[in-house]
């Protein structure tokens, strides 16, 4: 096992053992134990009780967080030609279509979002293999499929995330970063956490969310009281 160093320790120290801490505590406490030299980003771990292989206990959807997820969020706007404008206008990194799908098909996928039109989407599915593993490939659901396309840029900009439950049962999802107010770390926890509860499906019976953990970048996790989002 790894030794922590004097830095982890004093962290760790920090966070009361067996202790759940309402989410402004965690909000708070988790700027406090962040000590990294970067501006580390924070995180959000819910389990859920739910079983993904059951089509009906999926849970995936898209949140728009208050105060921004505080990352420069690179995005590909695959379009055809009359829409270029719009996309570029709406603040689109990239913007273009063959071209573009040439670069992806050489293994270029330097960007955190593509948003496109269902027109183009035929175009798109022989690159699966390259945009699926790296959750790229735009999906109606998540509104990167959309003909309204600057809006779908603008949303990505403003900090709309998409988020997935995984096999375990367990959503992972930055809701910010370690420099931002314990207050707006506070306000986009809330808001993903009362999205989620949202979407609970309605097979999954008893507690829905069975635990909340917060962290930052290299910190200890901080468990959350989670009676509040509880059904």
């Amino acid at each position: 096992m790894a030794r922590l160093t004097k830095k982890q320790k004093e962290a760790q120290a920090k966070v009361e053992p067996g202790k759940v801490y309402n989410i402004a505590e965690a909000s708070a406490l988790v700027k406090e134990i962040t000590n990294v030299n970067f501006d580390a980003s924070v995180d959000l771990a819910v389990r859920l009780n739910v079983d993904p292989r059951k089509a009906n206990q999926m849970v995936r959807g898209v949140v728009t967080l208050p105060h921004g997820t505080g990352k420069d969020v690179k995005v590909l706007a695959l379009v055809t030609p009359d829409k270029e404008a719009e996309a570029k206008e709406a603040g689109a990194d990239y913007v273009g279509l063959d071209e573009y799908l040439n670069k992806i098909k050489g293994g270029w996928t330097d960007v955190d979002v593509i948003v496109t039109m269902p027109s183009v989407m035929g175009k798109l599915g022989p690159l699966g293999r390259v945009l699926g593993p790296r959750g790229l490939m735009p999906n109606p659901k998540t509104g990167t499929v959309t003909m309204d396309v600057a809006k779908a840029v603008s949303d990505v900009k403003a900090g709309k995330i998409d988020f997935k439950v995984e096999k375990t049962g367990i959503v992972h999802a930055a809701i910010g970063k370690a420099s931002f107010d314990a207050e707006k770390i506070e306000g986009n926890a809330k808001e993903l956490l009362t999205t989620l509860v949202k979407l609970k499906p309605q097979s999954s019976k008893g507690v829905y969310i069975k635990s909340i953990f917060m962290s930052s970048t290299m910190s200890p996790s901080i468990e959350v009281d989670s009676k509040r989002f509880t059904e």
